[in-house]
């Protein structure tokens, strides 16, 4: 949640543990103003119903749907047909060849499926493509929110922090989108960083910074997250 002195205007983004069920007293590190700061309002869920059963297996259609006169004719056995007919040699060697083929196959699909599943975000990166923010494992720290005024009269919001990738391979770097929402979640402004870098090393971390001048003042809390560069 984010606390905002009424003294001087600063404020400060705290987690709701900080604050507690019971509320308590904080001070202000710009103008020492102190103040009891209530807890965050619970936040209610809207129990999802279950969705119907199925309909029993006796309601659903069991009569045989008809053959084509194509296939029936096709079912019919031939006159003097003998199956056994072809030399046995040929029927072995093109049943060798079929199994190999198939084999072939799976390792191919296999090989695909592992190269995209472990080497995806660093084959995309290499090729100088997006990825998508949902499936990046990179994580932010040292998130940090602050409310500055300026000479002018303005009050800058300012956001700040870490970009931290604690994976043993590169990792693609996504924009960051921040994202300002009102005590009921709704938004109210809303804008994107481009990272420095797009390329992270293992275990390493880059810092974002974004400011902007008389945001909404409805803003109650911040939310950060990656956002494919390719999206609007």
């Amino acid at each position: 949640m984010i606390l905002e002195c009424s003294q001087c205007g600063s404020r400060y983004e705290v987690p709701d543990s900080a604050i507690g069920p019971d509320g308590r007293t904080v001070r202000c590190a710009n103008c020492k103003h102190s103040w009891f700061q209530s807890p965050p309002p619970l936040e209610l869920t809207e129990a999802v119903p279950a969705p119907p059963p199925p309909p029993p297996v006796s309601a659903l259609e069991t009569e045989p749907a008809p053959v084509p006169r194509s296939l029936a004719r096709a079912q019919e056995p031939v006159a003097d047909y003998d199956p056994f007919d072809e030399p046995a040699p040929a029927r072995r060697h093109g049943l060798r060849w079929t199994i190999a083929a198939l084999i072939a196959l799976v390792s191919v699909l296999l090989g695909a499926a592992a190269l995209l599943y472990w080497k995806a975000p660093q084959v995309l990166t290499q090729l100088g493509l997006p990825i998508g923010g949902a499936s990046t494992p990179l994580v932010f720290s040292d998130k940090n929110v602050a409310l500055q005024a300026r000479p002018d009269g303005s009050k800058l919001f300012i956001v700040s922090g870490k970009v931290l990738n604690p994976t043993a391979s590169g990792q693609h770097v996504p924009d960051i989108r921040i994202r300002l929402v009102d005590a009921q979640g709704g938004e109210v402004y809303s804008w994107r960083i481009t990272p420095s870098v797009r390329t992270l090393d293992p275990q390493a971390s880059v810092e974002f910074n974004g400011a902007k001048v008389d945001v909404p003042s409805g803003a109650k809390n911040v939310q950060l997250s990656f956002v494919s560069e390719l999206a609007g």
